[in-house]
């Protein structure tokens, strides 16, 4: 029986995606769980697999296209199969321009010639991925060195190319990237209903800067500031655990884990890579996978299950010397932090004063689940974490 691929529906946002690049040709011979294309999501690049052996009948999306999820792009099937009932969809592709008006086509008859754009670019050797991730970085092939056999360029060479910043006249529109509809459409739905209130706290980071140096010193791998964050935060959480909740329309969900998002910035938005289970994990090992986590972020590598359903966000713009900023809540999040510069002030102290390290942060808030009291407990045990920072390493660790 003939296998309609469609475009997937990865995530509550993802309502279009683009197709990259196709894997196989059409008559190519597939096997079920085999890559068939990449495609680019709201917030990533991924590969998109087959659930059906058999053979590419028929390709109905080309290289580069904007469709709607669920729209059919192809069509697996025996060699002989009649595979006409399969052919029952239109394309529903976005238009190039931005967030307009969709229009529909007939499925196309096949693969297209290449154009002269395409046979430029056929002329530099390059793996799949490599094209891929150079098209959502906005970077010409012809200005990366590629260091596989033969110099072909493989995905590691894009990794850390630089792309030129767009070239926009005055007056131009830029359409918009998969990640910044899925922004727009976000924060949208996030900051009209929802009512926020904001709580701000100075913390001293003194001796956490001390205890970060204690252990650069003496590990091999050693804790970013945010990193630091993200642990206080797992064990102001389990201490306040009703700030770790959702409000769903009809209850406050308390949740079993707690799992903390970080917000990465890359080149056309932002994604918030999720740590899951933070509570019960050490501070070396919310590190080790948040390093992880971060690279792949950047490359725009990460899978769906692990960008979503945050019960808790962090955002640091500390090391843009941001002193102090707000953060938009993201559904199914009841809370979130915004974490500014360690910056050196005056501080008064006995009398005198004296210079200080000192950071503020800021607590988001869904008053329809949170109440001031709640967000303040939460708030002051935060910070006594991070002014003793013995606390986030076992009793028997502390330095």
């Amino acid at each position: 029986m003939a296998s309609r691929v469609v475009m997937p529906k990865l995530t509550d946002t993802m309502e279009e995606g683009v197709l990259l690049a196709w894997k196989k040709r059409e008559g190519d011979q597939v096997q079920a769980g085999e890559a068939l294309a990449e495609i680019e999501t709201d917030k990533a690049i991924m590969d998109l697999e087959a659930f059906a052996s058999g053979i590419l009948r028929k390709i109905l999306v080309q290289d580069g296209a904007t469709v709607m999820s669920g729209t059919l792009i192809g069509v697996i099937g025996g060699a002989d199969e009649d595979i006409t009932s399969a052919l029952t969809d239109t394309i529903s592709a976005a238009p190039s321009v931005g967030v307009g008006t969709r229009t529909s086509a007939p499925p196309a008859a096949g693969p297209t010639p290449a154009s002269p754009a395409r046979s430029e670019e056929a002329r530099f050797i390059a793996s799949p991925r490599a094209k891929a991730l150079a098209a959502a970085k906005g970077l010409d092939l012809a200005t990366v060195t590629g260091t596989g056999p033969g110099g072909r360029i493989v995905e590691e060479d894009v990794v850390h190319a630089t792309a030129p910043p767009p070239l926009l006249e005055a007056g131009t529109d830029q359409p918009l990237s998969q990640m910044r509809k899925a922004i727009a459409r976000a924060t949208t739905q996030s900051k009209a209903p929802v009512p926020h209130f904001y709580l701000t706290s100075e913390i001293d980071m003194e001796q956490a800067e001390r205890f970060r140096d204690h252990l650069k010193s003496n590990r091999t791998g050693h804790p970013s500031v945010t990193d630091l964050l993200i642990k206080a935060v797992a064990i102001a959480l389990t201490r306040h655990p009703n700030i770790n909740v959702s409000f769903t329309g009809h209850a406050i969900r308390w949740h079993a884990h707690i799992d903390i998002g970080i917000a990465v910035g890359i080149d056309d938005g932002l994604i918030t890579p999720v740590i899951r289970n933070c509570g019960a994990k050490s501070l070396e090992e919310i590190a080790t996978e948040s390093r992880a986590l971060i690279d792949r972020a950047r490359e725009k590598r990460l899978q769906p299950q692990e960008y979503t359903d945050a019960t808790f966000s962090i955002s640091n713009l500390g090391m843009f010397d941001v002193e102090n900023f707000i953060a938009v809540l993201i559904p199914p999040q009841a809370a979130s932090i915004a974490v500014g510069a360690i910056r050196d002030v005056p501080v008064v102290k006995d009398g005198t004063v004296k210079a200080g390290r000192r950071m503020k942060v800021t607590l988001s808030c869904d008053h329809r689940a949170l109440d001031g009291v709640q967000g303040a407990g939460f708030l002051k045990a935060f910070k006594h974490i991070l002014e003793h920072p013995a606390e986030l390493l076992p009793s028997k660790e502390s330095p």
